[in-house]
């Protein structure tokens, strides 16, 4: 799949947020090795704890689902819904990629004017993995 179709399922997804509180509205789009699409929104909570992520949203769906194999994921948000920069994932998204994503994953962040391309490596040097912690306790 081009990162133009999957930048357009995340954009569309960024419509369904649910932000009443803070008003940035974030989507996201996770393809699956298969080709398989998952959609999320950030989903806010008035005591802001539970509140949850457009990133995690797709991962856990795409999980659920019986999904482990990922390839890429569109991130895109803005205030009111309006795209104002490109918005990379929280420290929390980054570990739960990094739980089934190796450090090649491509990381799609969405701008005004296009998109940039990043690793999860990039935006997670050193990264805890369930493979590291694995081998660390034989």
């Amino acid at each position: 799949m081009e990162p133009k179709e999957l930048i357009a399922q995340a954009v569309e997804a960024m419509g369904r947020a649910y932000a009443p509180y803070s008003g940035y509205k974030v989507g996201a789009a996770l393809l699956c090795a298969d080709g398989t699409v998952y959609q999320g929104c950030n989903i806010e909570n008035a005591s802001y704890s539970p509140t949850n992520c457009a990133e995690r949203t797709a991962f856990f769906k795409a999980v659920y689902d019986g999904h482990r194999d990922f390839t890429a994921i569109a991130v895109c948000g803005g205030k009111d819904g309006v795209i104002t920069g490109a918005f990379p994932p929280c420290g929390v998204c980054r570990q739960v990629m990094r739980e089934f994503c190796g450090e090649d994953f491509k990381i799609y962040l969405i701008n005004e004017t296009g998109y940039e391309t990043a690793t999860l490596a990039q935006l997670l040097p050193y990264s805890f993995s369930a493979g590291a912690y694995m081998s660390a306790g034989e």
